[in-house]
């Protein structure tokens, strides 16, 4: 009997232990772990940049500020990350339903040779009609770029062409365009949507 109760204590130990193991995963190094503070995008209230979205608009920091905003960096000749994590934000955004109507989805590319506006407009309609396509001249997306805390590098291929090595995180900004958080290439949904959620309903973007 004693040996019973020894061992149903001693599981229930363990997993108490792995629970609080994977909270302090969770909140150091996994999805809910805070972005460090030198790696966080600017707020959107201090950008100040200037682009041309998918439709020849005129656009920059100030469109998104009033909504939630995800936004993403990428190239439309991306072989896989960027359709991969456009695809992901389209079904994040059908799991929203009706509340997906209330962000603003961007995607911004960093191959502005290549991405023009009607290659943009082309590319984003494959994807979940919410999603917005950005581009302007190699000196504005470099500009946009520093604001996210983007990196990106243009890579040579056998071929003789070329490909584009970037940062693959989806961010997400609160109405006020306050930094919200980020969401990982791959990260499961059932930890984006909730983040997303959160975004949606944190006034002030604060993640502490």
């Amino acid at each position: 009997m004693q040996r019973r109760a020894f061992l149903t204590y001693g599981a229930a130990g363990l997993s108490a232990l792995g629970l609080t193991l994977f909270a302090g995963w969770w909140r150091v190094d996994g999805p809910g772990a805070a972005e460090p503070v030198a790696q966080r995008p600017a707020p959107l209230t201090s950008m100040d940049f200037q682009l041309t979205d998918h439709e020849g608009r005129t656009v920059g920091p100030d469109n998104l500020i009033g909504r939630a905003s995800l936004i993403f960096f990428g190239f439309t000749f991306c072989p896989d990350v960027c359709p991969t994590t456009l695809s992901d934000i389209s079904s994040w955004l059908d799991d929203l339903g009706a509340d997906a109507a209330r962000l603003n989805v961007v995607f911004i590319t960093v191959d502005p040779d290549r991405d023009t506006v009607e290659a943009m407009a082309e590319y984003t309609g494959y994807f979940h009609p919410a999603i917005r396509g950005w581009t302007g001249t190699a000196d504005q997306i470099a500009r946009a770029a520093d604001g996210f805390r983007v990196r990106y590098d243009k890579v040579p291929t056998d071929s003789g062409n070329y490909t584009i090595n970037h940062t693959a995180t989806v961010f997400s900004f609160a109405a006020t365009g306050a930094f919200s958080g980020t969401i990982d290439y791959h990260e499961p949904r059932e930890f984006a949507v909730p983040k997303i959620r959160r975004a949606l309903d944190n006034e002030t973007g604060d993640t502490t």
